[in-house]
């Protein structure tokens, strides 16, 4: 099998010398180049699992090389090289579509975890992680143009290590998003950590996050690894990370910085290789504006923005939604289905709280339907209607239900007697008794198909029926 070839571009003869033996050490073939003119020669004869270039070369920068691949749609990752300390370099190049960096001077374990991801990413996809990813469907259901593009911008996003994060109100999915990304990435075999940063005490924050040594505090009885540790090689995801305290922040910037973190109570920093994925419901450029978040953080984080639509824009995807939640919610041997109207009454509403809105909607919606089909007034939403069906109640005090029904009693007039009636109650009780024994009497007292006919659920019905003592006909 042949040995994946790597281009190495760099003007300064010791750091190549450097890198091309650390790469022939690896089992690689390596081409080098010291100009932008030599790499594009090397680019149009060969093809490459990896480029490594500096970021300042004798005839340009390397970011004209990283824009060039990019647009070549050859897939192929390309990392930069930059100066100590230059956190701005890093960004910008991961923002033009670098898949990773490595900073001066050039640690080589840091380089050999960085090659070896790329390397992942570029082979076929025989890589366990990516091979399985590539044969399962995207866990994001639907097929509005939202969504189309969603899972094309994942797709693009996955083959990088770019810091990315994710926007959208709250139960939009941003979680399950993050996940697709890491399934997708040459990361998939590896960890992935998600940490609610709104529900970790500050006074835990730091072990929580970085770990700590045995004995480092009261109650440190043993050695513990940190959210960094447990998501090493993988992917940390950082939810509601607009909730950090300032104090965590600057910690939380070193650590991605640096791509190392110190336990608490230990002497030495341990490296880490995680790539962050950050989610919140809240506007982060706002929150810098008023001093709640640190600019040099969400400069880090905000590498690369993914937002994600709300369940409003993407009513299209609500067939398909609903039935792959009902077939979840219902569990093994068990069916749940839908009656008339329930689809079009949730479409005409709003869902504020968008897709676990709506699987909460579901499953209360579901624990009171007969037969596990749900009716519209199993839904219990305000504000939502009963699309293109004119109310049944409407219906059937201004007409019979059907022509030629028999007849119980004469229909009361909608809009009432000409004298007011001295007792309401009463008289509404009287009303939804005469309209309930019509259904029941065209229906042959066949109360499933009454409660549709009316457009309750059946278990309403029931207790209307014993509210109003109407009892079936004997015989």
């Amino acid at each position: 099998m042949t040995s994946p070839r790597v281009l190495v571009v760099d003007d300064e003869a010791d750091l190549r010398e450097l890198l091309e033996i650390t790469l022939v050490r690896m089992g690689l073939d390596v081409d080098s180049a010291e100009t932008l003119r030599e790499a594009r020669a090397f680019l149009a004869q060969n093809d490459y699992g990896l480029i490594l270039t500096d970021m300042r070369l004798p005839d340009g920068l390397g970011l004209e090389l990283v824009q060039e691949v990019n647009a070549s749609n050859k897939s192929t990752p390309i990392a930069v090289v930059t100066a100590y300390g230059s956190a701005e370099n890093a960004v910008v190049a991961l923002k033009a579509g670098a898949f990773d960096y490595v900073s001066k001077p050039v640690v080589l374990d840091d380089l050999r975890v960085m090659v070896q991801s790329a390397l992942r990413l570029s082979a076929p996809a025989t890589h366990s992680g990516r091979a399985a990813a590539a044969g399962t469907a995207s866990r994001l259901i639907g097929e509005s143009a939202v969504m189309q593009s969603l899972r094309n911008q994942i797709e693009r996003l996955a083959r990088s290590m770019a810091p990315i994060a994710i926007t959208g109100e709250s139960g939009s999915g941003k979680e399950l998003v993050a996940r697709e990304i890491h399934a997708r990435s040459s990361r998939a075999g590896k960890p992935f950590i998600a940490v609610n940063c709104g529900a970790i005490p500050e006074a835990l924050m730091e072990a929580e996050f970085f770990g700590y040594r045995k004995g480092a505090f009261t109650g440190a009885a043993d050695e513990r690894d940190g959210f960094f540790h447990a998501a090493n090689g993988g992917t940390l995801m950082l939810d509601e990370v607009a909730d950090l305290p300032l104090a965590m922040q600057v910690k939380l910037l070193r650590a991605i910085q640096e791509r190392r973190v110190r336990k608490i109570g230990a002497t030495s920093e341990e490296p880490v290789d995680v790539r962050i994925i950050s989610a919140t419901h809240q506007n982060l450029a706002q929150c810098v504006e008023t001093g709640k978040f640190r600019q040099d953080l969400f400069s880090r984080l905000n590498v690369i923005e993914l937002s994600v639509p709300p369940l409003r824009e993407r009513l299209d995807d609500l067939g398909v939604l609903v039935h792959g939640m009902l077939a979840r919610l219902a569990g093994a041997g068990q069916q749940a289905a839908l009656g008339p109207q329930v689809l079009e009454t949730l479409s005409t509403y709003s869902f504020p709280g968008n897709v676990r809105e709506l699987e909460n909607v579901l499953e209360r919606a579901l624990a009171f339907a007969n037969d596990g089909v749900i009716e519209v007034g199993d839904l219990s939403l305000k504000g939502a209607r009963v699309a293109e069906r004119p109310a049944p109640v409407a219906e059937a005090v201004a007409a019979p239900l059907q022509a030629g029904a028999p007849q119980v009693a004469a229909p009361m007039s909608v809009s009432g007697p000409a004298e007011l009636p001295s007792n309401l109650p009463d008289y509404l009780e009287q009303v939804e008794r005469e309209i309930i024994l019509r259904a029941l009497t065209q229906t042959q007292f066949n109360r499933t198909q009454a409660a549709l006919l009316l457009g309750i659920s059946f278990r309403q019905l029931r207790y209307q029926m014993q509210k109003l003592d109407i009892q079936e006909p004997e015989g």
